[in-house]
């Protein structure tokens, strides 16, 4: 009989006073501090974003994922009862049809039909699935996403309390693609200028897109890891990209992945189809370690929740111990975490 592979989900805790929870964005994005970390010694270094700068190289090439972030949580009532219901737009899977999360899921069976702002948006459940999932039909007149921008709220995370004054910043400055349920973080913290500045070291800038649903910020409730279920996001790869990716990997040069997001879309593409190949798919993957990096050479990222999927991919890629002990240096110093929190460069040399 084959031995179970058990991880357990402890070695993956760190202590956190909750005050170290970044509650508002900084009022320069790149001003925010950056903890260097050397992947092969564990030694650290702090800095602030800007010098992310110093530790390019000619010929690297830097990856950003530029999804936009949508106003994807309503507030609305049941419409035969007038229960209010909550909904988070979680997947665009077709058409008008998308996958949601919903808060009094129990009251959302299939036909239930949900009404948002005096009947301007309603929802249609197709399907119900676990864990508070349910298939919904919108239906509205004219343009979706114009209606939702007058209908729906940014949807921060639960651990931040502060209302955002300017719902720009939960994005980055290169968003572009509508359909995301929450920010691709690493990337706030980028200005403009900066990207003029990489662009002149001669450092490639190439975009991707993956729109965040729920495989990202589910928090794992298994004691075993490999029990944790990935739900799926979309992703695409253009074919210009996927050339000039496989060129930079052919010529040895360096590939940055900005965020945990930009680094699963890379790594899906490369694991499936050998190298990187023009596509429009979902990807579940899991990346935790033992994993095989394929696709990226280095990492630009935040810092993570405890037991957390992406605290378990950047301990992966630069080894658990090392994590662990950068992220308690980090408290020590009196970092910010998450979403708009400091930043971390991962660096392979």
């Amino acid at each position: 009989m084959e031995e179970k592979k058990t991880m357990d989900i402890e070695l993956f805790d760190y202590d956190l006073p909750h005050e170290l929870i970044a509650q508002t964005p900084l009022e320069k994005r790149d001003t925010s501090r950056l903890m260097v970390l050397h992947k092969p010694t564990g030694a650290v270094e702090h800095k602030h974003f800007y010098d992310i700068l110093d530790y390019l190289k000619p010929g690297d090439v830097i990856v950003r994922n530029n999804t936009k972030v949508i106003p994807a949580r309503l507030f609305g009532t049941k419409e035969e009862t007038n229960a209010h219901v909550e909904v988070l737009l979680l997947k665009n899977t077709h058409d008008d049809v998308w996958e949601c999360l919903c808060g009094n899921a129990k009251k959302i069976k299939e036909g239930s039909v949900i009404s948002f702002g005096d009947g301007r948006l309603k929802a249609k459940c197709l399907e119900v699935r676990d864990e508070g999932i349910r298939v919904m039909e919108m239906i509205y007149d004219g343009i979706f996403y114009e209606v939702l921008d007058q209908l729906g709220i940014m949807p921060l995370p639960p651990y931040i309390k502060e209302k955002l004054d300017d719902p720009d910043r939960y994005n980055t400055v290169y968003a572009k693609v509508e359909g995301s349920a929450a920010a691709p973080t690493a990337g706030l913290h980028f200005t403009p200028e900066l990207f003029e500045k990489v662009r002149a070291k001669g450092v490639e800038v190439l975009d991707v897109t993956l729109h965040v649903g729920l495989g990202t910020f589910r928090p794992v409730k298994v004691e075993n890891v490999f029990e944790h279920h990935m739900h799926s996001e979309y992703y695409e790869i253009d074919e210009e990209v996927a050339n000039k990716l496989n060129k930079a990997k052919a010529e040895g040069r360096r590939i940055i992945a900005v965020g945990t997001t930009s680094c699963r879309t890379l790594e899906s593409n490369i694991k499936k189809y050998g190298k990187f190949t023009p596509t429009h798919e979902n990807t579940s993957i899991f990346i935790y370690p033992g994993y095989t990096f394929e696709g990226i050479d280095a990492l630009i990222t935040n810092f993570h929740l405890p037991k957390s999927t992406l605290i378990m991919l950047v301990s992966a890629l630069a080894g658990r111990e090392n994590i662990l002990n950068a992220y308690n240096i980090a408290v020590k110093e009196k970092y910010r975490f998450f979403s708009f929190g400091d930043a971390m460069f991962i660096d392979n040399e």
